[in-house]
């Protein structure tokens, strides 16, 4: 073959490779249903403000998208893989802007369908929209992607805010929670479980859609929540007479006993060696312990008033070594022994030259909010009435410092490291961040309507 001939023939080779490569470079993604069950379709159980869930349409048929029937609030595997598939095909795979699944819900100004009867969903930049169109891409699910977030309630709002501690931004809002009292983590991180008092349930939400994928029926009014270290059980405060504690089984999803008490329960735990839950009454000033595998009550320890927050220190063998308690109109800390019920002492708080104190709207607890660090060497305490929290060093429980923490502080949670402690600004609308080092405010966390419980948690998460 002549040597120009040979040179055209390799031109003319490469360009046609190339060309290969391209077209299958340009071969559609393959939908991947993990992703689709684990972010997707919780979506469709969501109430958006202002809107209806998809599912409330969808489950009709409407549109011609009729999803399978819920069981227990939620889908089977069986009958999320027949939603896939029907969803899917309100997919062109690889191209969002093409996709009906996506337009037909986006706000018109960003692109969308002129209409869908089931009003607009997403804008182009919500972190639901942009999860979808991910999906549609051809994203998978990574083999695990945990990471630690706070979670704030809001307890005169619809949401819950996800802050990310490594930049101190709020990264996610789970929506549609009213009320929201308490929240407890699931320890695989795969669920967070939160209590709607205005609904009266249990609301269950998928982690990495941030999507309420249950509700859970309760008793009564509930108030503070707690889960087992092996993440089988959920125990619900019912602040309703005659109160008591709602067990819900985490494998069903089922409330499937009421271990009763008398006297509305307020808050509860899980002592730090997995062995008790801990409840506390605001009406009988009692706090009543449990044991976890058994679910019945074993004792009770009388108190002058009611039970507020608590706070559990841990003896060198990872028992309970002494409660520290705040209770209602006491301003200050009570030290109780856990084995024997004893009252051991108690911390007033001083009054904090050139603070004003304000005794007006405390709602019966000038002081809401108790954390121990996780080395276990600091107890902080919130004071509703001066805006500070007061820092004591354990076990001495000599006054280490008294930081200035907002209006109304509450609640309050550490980074795992215990480096940093998020405290909860009810007045403020705010979750301050201080370092428990220097005592330092650090940064201030725009958030919902008058926080107040909140959370550090290991999620899987987007």
């Amino acid at each position: 073959m002549p040597r120009l001939a040979l040179v055209f023939f390799v031109v003319l080779l490469s360009a046609s490779i190339v060309e290969a490569q391209e077209r299958a470079s340009a071969s559609p993604p393959v939908l991947d249903f993990g992703y689709y069950r684990a972010r997707i379709e919780p979506m469709f159980l969501v109430k958006r403000p202002g809107n209806v869930a998809c599912v409330e349409c969808h489950e009709q048929g409407q549109g011609g998208l009729k999803f399978q029937p819920l069981k227990d609030g939620g889908w089977t595997e069986d009958a999320s893989r027949l939603n896939f598939t029907l969803v899917s095909a309100f997919v062109v795979p690889g191209n969002p802007k093409s996709s009906r699944l996506l337009q037909h819900p986006l706000a018109s100004q960003d692109g969308g369908d002129r209409f869908h009867g089931g009003g607009k969903q997403w804008a182009a930049g919500d972190p639901e929209y942009l999860t979808l169109a991910s999906w549609v891409r051809g994203e998978t699910l990574p083999s695990s992607n945990k990471v630690v977030r706070v979670i704030q309630t809001n307890s005169a709002g619809d949401n819950v805010h996800i802050i990310d501690p490594a930049t101190n931004k709020v990264v996610g809002i789970i929506q549609d929670i009213r009320i929201a009292h308490g929240v407890a983590a699931a320890p695989d991180g795969s669920r967070l479980y939160v209590t709607d008092e205005a609904l009266h349930t249990l609301d269950v939400v998928d982690a990495r859609s941030l999507s309420v994928v249950a509700r859970l029926p309760l008793t009564g009014q509930p108030n503070n929540v707690a889960i087992t270290q092996d993440g089988r059980k959920v125990y619900v405060g019912i602040r309703g007479e005659p109160g008591g504690l709602n067990v819900i089984d985490t494998a069903s999803l089922k409330n499937v006993m009421t271990i009763p008490i008398g006297g509305g329960i307020h808050n509860v735990y899980v002592t730090p060696d997995g062995k008790f839950v801990v409840a506390g009454s605001l009406t009988h000033n009692l706090i009543s312990v449990a044991d976890v595998a058994t679910d019945t009550w074993v004792r009770t320890i009388k108190m002058t008033a009611g039970v507020r927050p608590m706070a559990f220190e841990m003896k060198p063998n990872g028992s309970t070594n002494r409660i520290f308690v705040q209770l209602t109109g006491y301003h200050g800390v009570v030290a109780v022994d856990f084995a024997t019920g004893t009252e051991l002492k108690r911390y007033d708080f001083p009054a904090i030259a050139g603070v004003e104190a304000n005794w007006d709207g405390l709602q019966g607890a000038p002081a809401h909010g108790l954390g121990i660090t996780p080395d276990g060497k600091q107890l902080w305490s919130t004071s509703k009435v001066y805006g500070y929290a007061f820092v004591y060093s354990l076990p001495e429980m000599k006054e280490l410092a008294r930081v200035p923490v907002g209006q109304h502080p509450e609640w309050l949670t550490f980074s795992p490291d215990g480096g940093l402690v998020y405290v909860a600004a009810a007045g403020d609308n705010m979750t301050f961040v201080v370092d428990t080092r220097s005592f330092k405010e650090i940064a201030r966390i725009p958030v919902g309507q008058v926080p107040k419980r909140n959370l550090t948690a290991t999620l899987q998460m987007p």
